[in-house]
């Protein structure tokens, strides 16, 4: 029995099966945990839903900015844009029902056996575990209640900002979103910054990363798993924090991690083949 976290597919099946057949993944024995963003920007969202929801109880998984992002297209809040690659899915017969099993996933995953936490964005530094699970629950109500459209509606934006228990209604459900699946930067006093995206080298003062500021999660003992943020590469991040997008569907990898033994297994994203093929296409200048 193995526990194997996955980040970001983004509509790559071939790379997400290719990655699981090297560790010999068997979902009647084993755990997969996925960072979210299943969906979006890769070329197989649709067969990326009926797999991953035809697994049932050996997934672990939480919900992403793009995973939100369909919702809302789906319920007709926001249009449906051709660089997302997701009209096969929309006008997929099984749409209603990979769209209803999507929604009520959660956002956030705790395993308090084996002290593993894991967000889409990662943990603002402002939340210890039980305000974490707390914020998430409220989110994870809305999706799966009859009024998700209206939560849809109102998500978009980058404010408030600053988390209080004295945040009510929408505004608390839109930081709790921002907090778990769009959140890259922080100020020093843990408020969140929407607006940056560059890589943390490159990124302005006094912005840091969310997981380089004091961390109420990490003094409790939780390892934090993490996708969102493929420019980091996997890297940088401190002990303990493990951030798994590795650009797949940029022509990078997909990153799977073995918890057992902390092994990295990684498999190169066919974008990546394409675009070389292409390449080595084009006939060389005399």
């Amino acid at each position: 029995m193995s526990t194997y976290l996955v980040g970001d597919i983004h509509g790559c099946l071939d790379e997400l099966q290719a990655l699981l057949h090297q560790v010999e993944f068997n979902p009647e024995h084993d755990t997969l945990w996925l960072t979210g963003d299943l969906v979006s920007r890769g070329p197989q969202s649709l067969e990326v839903l009926r797999f991953v929801s035809g697994l049932g109880d050996a997934v672990r998984m939480v919900l992403g900015n793009h995973d939100l992002h369909l919702l809302a297209i789906f319920a007709g809040i926001t249009p449906n844009k051709p660089k997302d690659k997701l009209t096969p899915l929309l006008e997929a017969e099984d749409a209603d029902t990979l769209i209803n099993w999507l929604r009520r996933q959660p956002v956030l995953q705790v395993d308090e056996e084996q002290k593993i936490i894991m967000g889409h964005a990662g943990i603002t530094p402002q939340w210890d575990v039980e305000t974490a699970k707390m914020c998430a629950r409220e989110v994870e109500a809305i999706l799966s209640s009859d009024s998700y459209p209206l939560f849809l509606n109102a998500m978009y934006g980058d404010m408030p900002n600053n988390w209080s228990e004295e945040l009510t209604g929408l505004a608390r459900l839109r930081f709790s979103t921002n907090a778990l699946t769009r959140m890259r930067y922080c100020f020093p006093n843990g408020q969140l910054d929407m607006i940056c995206k560059d890589a943390p080298d490159d990124a302005p003062r006094p912005l840091k990363p969310w997981f380089a500021l004091p961390s109420l999660v990490m003094d409790e003992g939780y390892s934090v798993i993490f996708g969102h943020w493929a420019s980091l590469e996997g890297k940088g991040t401190p002990e303990g924090v493990y951030g798994l997008d590795t650009g797949c569907c940029w022509g990078g990898e997909m990153t799977l991690l073995r918890w057992e033994d902390k092994a990295y297994f990684t498999q190169p994203s066919n974008r990546k083949k394409d675009k070389d093929k292409e390449h080595a296409s084009v006939p060389k200048a005399m």
